[in-house]
């Protein structure tokens, strides 16, 4: 028996060693396969890609948060929509509540038990506040900086800001983008071209729907092109804008931008109470700290408030007080000049007006 042994272990050797290549060899072509761009797709996420990838671009467009992220993200918090965020409370992006959040709410077990997560009307509320959510904190805003097309920057720059708990989330991203050919999204030429119309359009499926509206001239403070010829959305200070044409009401208006809604108070120093009134600025955006590049001072005209000039360039009612060493409902002096990218020297004389109630509807 013993001369046999050696004979039997090398028959098994020969034998073992073909099984387990060939089975390699057909375990990483499955891999393969699957994971190749154009590859196989579970039907779900195909539905998820179809449905959304039209919004996702429309937010690209308005935020510039690129398409493949906001899509993988969607995929990757949401279960392919049917996560019961999404399901419940159309939260696709897993956004919590946090404190300054006013709008309605959902309770659901995640890193802890019973946590607070944004509740939505439709999707189209939630893939623009996941655009605002990332271009209105700091800690993402050298996200902003990068290539929209640079998709693995973006993906390690949210790890890295910590969007999520997972330490392979910008694998995860990654992974989906380039499985699912999420790039293509990303190039806006190329996306229109395969973007799928299904039908009649959806409210969840257009955020923001070209109107016809009066087309706005002679603006300043640097205003740039409208988005789109026809529609009734401009830029200024890098801040999408619209006019308010006659008929307008604020629920017409959350239903035509997509827009919840505080968001038009808050994005544009309101009060609840105040009354619309055809030709003034409304923001659709948060305004900024700061005016546009080369609108470095401003000199008050009469009947002007501190209100009106904020609006004027874009900038934040409060960062305007603040640069011109101004408190809070100050009067700006007819013929005097205000800051609008830097702070107020201390030296600088200062002719200040006494303090008032803005009167917003004046």
């Amino acid at each position: 028996m013993f001369m046999f042994l050696p004979f039997e272990k090398s028959v098994i050797k020969i034998i073992f060693i073909p099984v387990i290549f060939i089975f390699t060899l057909i375990s990483c072509k499955t891999i393969r396969v699957t994971e190749s761009p154009g590859g196989y797709i579970p039907e779900v996420r195909k539905q998820y890609i179809e449905k959304y990838s039209k919004l996702a671009v429309s937010e690209m467009k308005r935020s510039g948060v690129p398409a493949s992220i906001t899509l993988a993200q969607g995929i990757l918090e949401s279960d392919n929509g049917n996560g019961r965020l999404a399901r419940k409370a159309n939260n696709h992006f897993g956004i919590k509540c946090h404190d300054n959040w006013k709008g309605r709410k959902i309770y659901h077990d995640d890193d802890r038990k019973k946590e607070c997560f944004r509740k939505y009307d439709n999707a189209a509320e939630s893939f623009r506040d996941h655009s605002d959510f990332l271009k209105n904190r700091s800690r993402y805003a050298s996200l902003f900086n990068m290539d929209p097309k640079n998709y693995k920057g973006w993906a390690r720059g949210l790890k890295k800001a910590g969007y999520a708990t997972n330490n392979h989330y910008d694998k995860l991203l990654i992974k989906i983008i380039e499985e699912n050919g999420l790039y293509q999204y990303d190039n806006l030429k190329r996306a229109k071209r395969n973007a799928k119309d299904k039908g009649s359009e959806k409210e969840d499926e257009i955020l923001v729907k070209p109107a016809s509206g009066n087309k706005e001239t002679n603006l300043e403070a640097g205003v740039e092109n409208a988005n789109n010829q026809g529609s009734r959305i401009s830029k200024r200070n890098r801040i999408d804008f619209f006019i308010v044409s006659e008929g307008d009401t604020y629920r017409s208006l959350e239903k035509e931008f997509g827009m919840m809604h505080w968001e038009l108070f808050k994005y544009n120093d309101l009060p609840e109470d105040f009354r619309l009134k055809p030709g003034i600025i409304l923001y659709l955006q948060p305004k900024r700290n700061k005016a546009a590049v080369d609108n470095n001072f401003h000199i008050v005209e009469k009947g002007e408030t501190m209100h009106s000039i904020s609006q004027k360039y874009g900038i934040k009612l409060d960062k305007l007080y603040i640069l011109n060493r101004m408190k809070a409902g100050e009067k700006p002096v007819p013929g005097s000049k205000l800051w609008l990218r830097k702070t107020r020297p201390e030296e600088e004389i200062i002719e200040k007006g006494k303090t008032f109630k803005i009167d917003f509807n004046s």
